[in-house]
């Protein structure tokens, strides 16, 4: 019987063992596990928040320069992914306005962000990721009036760190929030 009491007893601590294993997934992981600039929409006269129409973004310079917004969607934020192993990313922001087939309808504007990626372990359910600290912003001003850096540090919390105020005559819906 004792034998019997030894193997049930390292079988129940087996058990327990595995189901604590497994239960230290992903699940305690809240937020992002990414660090992503977050950028929103505001008109330059009113400094309210917009929609806009016609935008597409893309970063430049990336594998196919990777078309992140097409104009058929209504935005009013975007996420701009920074790469870890480069220090500065370009994204370029294409307003279109009316007739797509005219060139003289697409006025282009660039962001480029100048940081320094740092790595961070955030928790045993996140795992380890980048932060970034952006130490410079420039960026054209065709349709943009001005970038406002709310914050330098992104992190994985999802929250706005970049404000872009566009001029009133730009592409923009009245949806302000």
């Amino acid at each position: 019987m004792g034998k019997v009491l030894t193997i049930l007893r390292t079988f129940s601590a087996a058990a327990v063992a595995a189901l604590m294993l497994t239960a230290c997934d992903a699940t305690g992981c809240i937020g992002n596990r990414n660090s992503l600039p977050l950028a929103g929409f505001y008109s330059a006269t009113t400094e309210k928040a917009v929609s806009v129409t016609g935008l597409s973004v893309m970063g430049l310079g990336a594998p196919g320069d990777s078309l992140l917004y097409t104009p058929a969607m209504t935005l009013s934020q975007i996420y701009m992914p920074l790469r870890s192993r480069d220090n500065i990313t370009t994204y370029v922001l294409s307003f279109t306005a009316g007739d797509t087939s005219d060139p003289d309808a697409v006025v282009v504007d660039e962001i480029t962000m100048e940081y320094t990626a740092t790595p961070w372990f955030a928790s045993e359910d996140c795992g380890a990721m980048y932060r970034y600290h952006i130490d410079n912003l420039e960026y054209t001003t065709r349709v943009i009036e001005r970038v406002e850096l709310i914050d330098p540090l992104i992190t994985n919390f999802d929250v706005e760190t970049i404000r872009i105020y566009l001029r009133d005559d730009s592409q923009q819906k009245g949806d302000e929030r």
